[in-house]
């Protein structure tokens, strides 16, 4: 299991998205917001430990705040009793600079891990139970039917968003499976969209996302490199592989065999989420927008994840716009609790949309990201820890 931000920083970056990795840790602020009422759990991830302070909670919110002693960025997961799908995450938890991960929980069983470095299996996985409590998870009146509609909407957003995602994948794929490579790279930001829009949703799935949209950098010694990155790679080649060698174009059998996994990966992704009794938590969907944001700062702004299409800024706005629909998912609980909060987070979204259209759009392409100058990938870094900062209180706000 392999969170998509987890795969970054491993790439040489030009001078311009150099800068941008730099930028963008101002981008990731840490939720040091305190939930009323939370079982507190504190979490320690070291470069070979996850240690976590409880190993059973009561039913309801809980709060792991994750420390990391390490020297690299690492990340916490809580997952469900199966080991693979992911209940809550936070990532990119730098040393010295705790995080919360904030969470509603139902009784049962589930396990903890950590993944320093943000790479690899993780270290430390541990059970962790959840016990009957008489506050339990369980909502009443009034919120009980916000996040009830809350739930629904936003699950009929998702099966939306793959719904498209299923034939435009396929029409990419028909273009680059018959060598009409202009076709391809044309329609390659606009399908992603579908898929960034959604990501932690993909996430959840377990080997899902790694199988759909690992970056080269990630990928384990020994393992088979698939999704769309693999194929943008042959889409848009470089000049010459890190160790000098010319790159070596994928055959038609190869680009058949590519194409055909991801289609097979892409219909999983529409049977996980049109299951008989999939559904989605309040506190999973402010989490949810809270991720995106942190997919734009860790990825899109450094750079990092469209490294030879540059199309960066398309997965950006597809981030932003998936956050968006996710937070006001969940707003009218925000407005009942803290109107303040939501008044700021939606200013700032204003802001941060109207800063990214200066350079284009989903419809009509945006400006390729190596071509961005320092001055304008700063801004952008700015803005976006500018909307970072409130929204990291969401889920506190939602749960609390």
């Amino acid at each position: 299991m392999i969170s998509r931000s987890a795969r970054s920083g491993r790439v040489a970056l030009s001078t311009a998205t150099g800068t941008a990795a730099l930028l963008a840790l101002s981008a990731c602020v840490p939720n040091t917001a305190t939930t009323a009422g939370a079982t507190s759990i504190a979490v320690e991830s070291t470069a070979t430990t996850c240690v976590v302070s409880k190993s059973t909670a009561p039913s309801g919110t809980v709060e792991f705040t994750v420390t990391n002693s390490a020297d690299k960025a690492t990340e916490f997961y809580l997952l469900a009793a199966d080991g693979k799908r992911i209940v809550g995450e936070v990532e990119n938890v730098a040393p010295g600079a705790p995080r919360k991960l904030t969470v509603k929980l139902e009784p049962g069983k589930y396990f903890t891990s950590c993944k320093p470095g943000m790479n690899g299996a993780g270290v430390g996985t541990a059970r962790f139970t959840v016990t009957s409590s008489s506050a339990g998870a369980q909502r009443t009146g009034d919120e009980k039917t916000r996040a009830q509609a809350a739930a629904a909407e936003y699950v009929s957003y998702v099966r939306d968003q793959v719904s498209r995602l299923v034939p435009a994948t396929t029409a990419f794929l028909d273009a680059y499976r018959a060598g009409d490579d202009a076709t391809a790279r044309s329609l390659y930001a606009s399908t992603r969209a579908y898929y960034e829009r959604i990501e932690p949703v993909a996430e959840s799935f377990g080997d899902l996302d790694p199988e759909i949209d690992l970056r080269e950098a990630d990928v384990a010694e020994g393992d088979t490199w698939t999704g769309w990155h693999r194929i943008e790679k042959d889409l848009w080649p470089p000049a010459a592989a890190n160790d000098g060698r010319p790159y070596a174009a994928l055959t038609t059998g190869e680009r058949a065999t590519f194409s055909a996994k991801l289609e097979k990966d892409t219909a999983r992704l529409w049977s996980a989420v049109n299951a008989s009794g999939y559904g989605l938590t309040a506190d999973a969907i402010s989490n949810g927008a809270i991720g995106l944001l942190d997919e734009v700062a860790n990825g899109k702004i450094t750079g990092e994840e469209e490294i030879w299409s540059h199309t960066d800024l398309s997965d950006f706005q597809a981030n932003l716009e998936g956050a968006r629909v996710a937070y006001e998912g969940v707003r009218t609980i925000v407005v009942a609790k803290n109107a303040s909060l939501a008044t700021r987070i939606d200013g700032q979204f204003d802001s941060l949309e109207k800063q990214l259209a200066a350079y284009g759009s989903l419809s009509t392409g945006f400006t390729p990201y190596d071509e961005l100058t320092k001055s304008q990938v700063k801004s952008l870094a700015d803005g976006v820890n500018a909307l970072s900062e409130p929204l990291s209180r969401l889920t506190s706000v939602v749960v609390g």
